[in-house]
């Protein structure tokens, strides 16, 4: 039931079967031979294994475990301890208690931490791999509900925003063509030229609001594994500064690159991986000045492909870097509250270059610029 599929290989056909990865536990016992029983008895699923709470703190710190097994009486820190402490960190995380003790203030200490079942000790083995699947069931229906319920809510946020964003535009052209049909406004006059300045300004504006939508609803709304074709990652980010151009000179911005096509293939979802690109050149577009400089370098390791991209634009405020990567926040060094876009772009790159094991870093300094590092490990 709690199964997670790896991503389809598709090149205009699948290139291989779908492939099951098997759901993960972690087995928490001081005793050697109670672990080694469990770990046979659930040869069905990868198995990992900790002495104590603490040796498992750390596991689950490199680590994605679908469920936690954990024994009460251990050394350093105890299976209650430990059940409170994932918990605090990940309320919808299994951990199945497992205990000789059928002290009835044990177990109400561990209902009272959301322990989400109990074995006792001698195990059972059948009552093991049946507690461990059920636990498994009722924590993928958990997330299911938690992604329809955060699904929702992004819907009624994301709704919310657009509003916002059409308002100001929209009034001010409905209240310019008001004035021209009741005849006011001289063609000849200074103000009146400037109006209608301000006029194309906010049709551009628009037009620009509206292809982010289209943008969001072909790749962000998009549910499901990537699909992944082999791509040269360094051949698509020349590919997006391409089409970035054409606005960067418009802004009287100066394009540098150093970017090598000739880089190792990778299996990558070709459009998101493309989105996350796109919307970092959009944002060192937009937060460079004219005359400023936006730099895209690319360069191979023996371990990863290295990506940067680089603007002399306004930079971002200290106390603003922690919130960069929230969903709908806009960094808004103008307080004009009319930033292009929706405050998604750094959002959805980051889970994007994530998505293909790599990682984002961003670095920023006040009126001298921002700089995105890319970076993904080699096939």
């Amino acid at each position: 039931m709690a199964t997670r599929e790896k991503p389809r290989l598709t090149q205009g056909k699948p290139r291989m079967s779908l492939d099951i990865v098997r759901p993960s536990i972690l087995i928490v016992d001081d005793e050697k031979v109670i672990r080694d029983l469990c770990i046979r008895a659930l040869a069905d699923y990868r198995t990992f294994s900790a002495a104590n709470g603490a040796e498992a703190l750390q596991l689950l710190a490199r680590q994605e475990i679908d469920l936690i097994l954990t024994d009460v009486m251990m050394p350093q820190m105890n299976g209650l301890d430990l059940l409170k402490t994932i918990k605090e960190q990940d309320p919808n995380q299994a951990v199945v208690i497992m205990t000789g003790f059928t002290d009835k203030e044990v177990i109400l200490r561990a209902l009272q931490a959301d322990a989400d079942d109990f074995i006792s000790k001698p195990v059972n083995l059948l009552q093991l791999k049946t507690t461990i699947q059920k636990a498994l069931e009722r924590k993928a229906l958990r997330e299911e509900l938690l992604q329809l319920k955060r699904l929702d809510r992004l819907k009624t946020d994301f709704l919310g925003l657009i509003s916002h964003k059409l308002k100001t535009p929209i009034t001010v052209i409905s209240l310019f063509i008001q004035n021209l049909a009741q005849g006011i406004g001289n063609p000849d006059d200074p103000a009146f030229r400037h109006s209608v300045s301000l006029i194309f300004e906010e049709s551009n504006y628009l037009s620009a609001l509206i292809q982010d939508l289209l943008n969001y609803s072909q790749v962000i709304l998009q549910e499901g594994p990537p699909t992944l074709t082999d791509e040269k990652p360094l051949a698509l980010a020349q590919a997006a500064l391409l089409d970035v151009r054409h606005t960067a000179e418009q802004k009287g911005l100066h394009l540098v690159s150093s970017l090598n096509s000739e880089t190792p293939t990778f299996s990558l979802d070709r459009q998101r991986f493309s989105y996350a690109l796109q919307a970092l050149l959009d944002n060192a577009i937009k937060f460079t000045p004219p005359g400023g400089e936006v730099h895209v370098e690319g360069s191979v390791t023996d371990e990863a492909v290295l990506l940067t991209i680089r603007d002399t634009g306004v930079g971002i405020p200290r106390e603003e870097m922690a919130k960069i990567f929230e969903k709908f926040y806009q960094v808004d060094p103008a307080h004009t509250g009319q930033v292009r876009g929706f405050g998604l772009g750094l959002y959805y790159a980051r889970k994007f270059i994530q998505m293909h094991g790599g990682t984002l870093h961003l670095e920023s300094t006040p009126k001298k610029g921002t700089e995105v590092s890319i970076s993904l490990p080699r096939p």
